[in-house]
C-alpha cells in the first residue's frame, strides 16, 4: 500500500462522541486504486500463512482524538478451514461466520486484502446479464434505479450516490459485488428464482419484482455467491496483532 493513500469517500453518515462514521474509503494496492464501502464482501488473508476468507465490511469510523481510521468486519471461512472441518452436512456453497466481529485499522485491513482470488472455486456463479441488457441499463436510467434499490435493501437506506459516482469514475462499479454471502433463506430463494427464470430473457433479472423475490442482478457478470447459516469460535483470530479490541464501540 502506498503511503498516505487512505482517503474517505463520500460524505460522513453519522457522529457519536469522538467518532465520525463513513460509508466508504479509497486505497491503493499494487499501484491500483480501489474503493470499499459498507456492505461490501471481499477476499482477505489475516496472516500470510492463513487461508483466504471473506470479509463483510460493516462499519467505518474515525476516532477524532487519536486520528485512527478504523473498520469493523464480519469474517466467513470455508468449513474445511474451521476447527470442526467440512462434514457431509455442509453445502457446496456454504461458508461459516466467525462469531465475533473484528475491528482493524484501515491500513491493516488493506494489507489483508487479496487482489487475486481466481483460485477460489467454492461458489455459485451468478447468472450474468447479456450485453444488450447492460447497454439498455445505461440509457434509460434503470442502472441508477437498480443502485437505489440495492441501497434501500442492503445498506439500511444510506445514500451511496456519491460513492457510486466515484466508483464509476474508477471503472469499478461492481467491485464490491464480486462475492456475496447470503443467508440460507436468501440463497434458497435465489436458486428458486433461477429455476423459474430458466429459458427466460436475462433482462428479467433486473425486474424489481424478481429482485424482491430473491433475484440478483450481477452487472459485472463475475459475482460469486455463497451462503452462511452457522457461526464458530475462531481459536487464534483474537491473537492477531492487527485486531484492535480497545476500539470496540459496544
Amino acid at each position: 500500500m502506498e503511503p498516505n493513500s487512505l482517503k474517505w469517500v463520500g460524505s460522513s453518515c453519522g457522529l457519536h462522541g469522538p467518532y465520525i462514521f463513513y460509508k466508504a474509503f479509497k486505497f491503493h494496492r499494487e499501484g491500483k486504486p480501489r474503493i470499499l464501502s459498507l456492505g461490501d464482501f471481499f477476499f482477505v488473508r489475516c496472516k500470510p500463512e492463513d487461508p483466504i476468507c471473506i470479509a463483510e465490511l460493516q462499519l467505518l469510523w474515525e476516532e477524532r482524538t487519536s486520528k485512527q481510521l478504523l473498520s469493523s468486519s464480519k469474517l466467513y471461512f470455508l468449513p474445511e478451514d474451521t476447527p470442526q472441518g467440512r462434514t457431509v452436512t455442509h453445502g457446496e456453497h456454504e461458508v461459516i461466520a466467525v462469531s465475533e466481529k473484528v475491528i482493524v485499522r484501515l491500513d491493516d485491513l488493506v494489507k489483508w486484502t487479496v487482489p487475486d482470488f481466481s483460485g477460489w472455486a467454492h461458489c455459485l456463479k451468478a447468472e450474468p446479464l447479456k450485453q444488450s441488457v447492460l447497454r439498455e441499463l445505461g440509457t434509460n436510467g434503470r442502472r441508477e434505479a437498480l443502485h437505489r434499490y440495492r441501497e434501500s435493501t442492503l445498506t439500511s437506506g444510506l445514500n451511496f450516490k456519491d460513492v457510486q459516482r466515484e466508483r464509476a469514475h474508477l471503472g469499478q462499479e461492481e467491485d464490491g459485488r464480486k462475492v456475496l454471502v447470503l443467508s440460507y433463506p436468501q440463497y434458497c430463494r435465489y436458486r428458486s428464482v433461477l429455476v423459474r427464470l430458466r429459458e427466460q430473457p436475462s433482462s428479467l433479472l433486473i425486474d424489481h419484482t424478481v429482485l424482491a423475490l430473491g433475484g440478483i442482478a450481477a452487472l459485472g457478470g463475475s459475482t460469486r455467491i455463497l451462503y452462511c447459516r452457522d457461526t464458530f469460535e475462531h481459536p487464534t483470530l483474537l491473537q492477531n496483532e492487527s485486531i484492535c479490541d480497545e476500539f470496540d464501540l459496544c
